[in-house]
């Protein structure tokens, strides 16, 4: 694949350094922040190139991508091991969740009887909750009077 910059560009991790949204402690974000960053210095920067840069750098596996619920998909650089994400439903912060300790239980899943198993290499572990800066600030439904 032949894929070279037109003109020097600002690292990726400046891009998403100045990238805004919603709370992230894992270094994630929509390709609509990356884009708005990049406009900084690229201001006639199109989002057509920004997508097609996003894949090729997913497609080359400097890049992953994934897509929590509700959510555009996000972008983010730790890439080559099996972590987890875990998203808060409320203000849809973002964490990086390692995998089990030990060895990884979510990569030897259970075949039933007639599947055809195959060696995974990958497993997408979502966890959904409310994080504690959420549950300081709201009343759960047993709180309310």
């Amino acid at each position: 694949m032949g894929c070279r910059p037109a003109r020097p560009r600002p690292p990726g991790d400046e891009t998403a350094a100045r990238s805004a949204g919603r709370r992230r402690t894992s270094p994630a974000f929509p390709a609509e922040n990356i884009l708005a960053a990049a406009r900084l210095e690229l201001p006639e920067l199109t989002a057509q190139s920004v997508y097609v840069v996003l894949g090729d750098l997913t497609d080359l596996q400097m890049l992953r991508r994934f897509e929590p619920p509700h959510s555009p998909a996000l972008y983010e650089t730790r890439v080559g091991d099996n972590h987890h994400h875990a998203v808060c439903i409320s203000c849809g912060r973002v964490e990086d969740v390692e995998c089990a300790v030990g060895h990884a239980p979510c990569l030897t899943p259970h075949w039933d009887e007639g599947s055809k198993p195959m060696t995974i290499q990958i497993a997408d572990v979502l966890y959904q909750g409310i994080c504690q800066d959420c549950q300081r600030t709201q009343q759960l439904p047993a709180e309310r009077k």
